[in-house]
């Protein structure tokens, strides 16, 4: 990560525009602030990727603090092409005073230069590929798929930088490193899967239970009691009760029948972070002001 930091200061020197995605459901949790640090003085677009799993009440939120705070801010799903042509306004957009003043000293042709920046495993790639149309950036599914700088050339406007993903070096609390591993930007092989899962479960109990019973066809936590004291049991919590009948309900179990929490929270997770679980976002608001 520092010399993803010292490349990003070598590289901020040559570009007009900063594009700093960030996670629709965590729009604050997945940002990284030294990014604000090393961007001062340039052109700013953040994008909220992954808008499409995310409450759109509270990306809209998100959108209009971004406004006030003086940066433009979009909302969107980096897979879909059809979001192209709303990135390439928006760029535009925050570019407005560096093409003016291109224009003013008779610069007409130069392409204007952006860097796509982030967290990792946050979508930087897969933005780029949709933008230029083809695979010109790799992607992945493990945080830190790209390894190298790479220039994309969109179109005669507009050319990209992509870089590796830029992990802040450590967090300002124990709630942003849990929200970011929820959503996939921790490694899964350094977290503990299971408590991990139990904290989301909790969040859903305190803000949408009814989507987390349909989803596992769970109509009561009673259920789970009696289910517990077969397998002697002692009394847990209701996320507890909720992760063994999810092992129940979707047959996660081992060889003697018993639940297999570690592979119930691992299902857990994934649902959320493919949107089965619903449009939940984790931080608020208010966090950010």
């Amino acid at each position: 990560m520092m010399k993803a930091m010292r490349t990003m200061r070598e590289d901020i020197r040559l570009i007009d525009l900063v594009i700093e995605l960030i996670e629709a459901r965590a729009p604050i949790s997945s940002r990284n602030p030294d990014i604000d640090t090393l961007s001062a003085g340039k052109a700013r677009l953040v994008v909220l990727n992954k808008a499409d799993l995310a409450d759109p009440s509270v990306t809209e939120e998100f959108v209009s603090c971004f406004s006030e705070q003086g940066t433009i801010a979009v909302p969107l799903d980096s897979r879909d092409s059809k979001n192209v042509r709303i990135l390439q306004q928006s760029i535009e957009k925050a570019c407005e005073k560096k093409l003016l003043q291109n224009r003013k000293k008779g610069i007409l042709n130069r392409p204007l230069r952006a860097m796509v920046t982030g967290i990792p495993n946050v979508g930087k790639s897969t933005l780029i590929n949709t933008l230029s149309g083809k695979a010109s950036a790799k992607t992945g599914n493990k945080p830190g798929v790209t390894k190298g700088k790479q220039w994309i050339r969109l179109n005669k406007q507009v050319e990209l930088l992509d870089t590796p993903g830029i992990m802040p070096p450590k967090f300002e609390s124990q709630i942003v490193g849990e929200r970011l591993a929820m959503l996939g930007s921790i490694n899964d092989d350094i977290i503990e899967k299971r408590e991990l899962a139990l904290s989301l479960i909790r969040l859903y109990f305190e803000r949408d239970r009814q989507a987390f019973f349909d989803r596992y066809g769970i109509e009561t936590l009673s259920e789970a009691e009696a289910y517990t004291k077969e397998l002697n049991v002692e009394k847990l919590s209701e996320e507890d009760l909720a992760l063994f009948l999810v092992a129940k309900k979707r047959g996660a179990l081992k060889k003697a029948g018993e639940p297999d929490l570690y592979r119930a929270a691992g299902l857990v997770l994934e649902d959320y972070r493919s949107g089965r679980l619903g449009r939940m976002t984790l931080d608020k608001k208010e966090e950010l002001l």
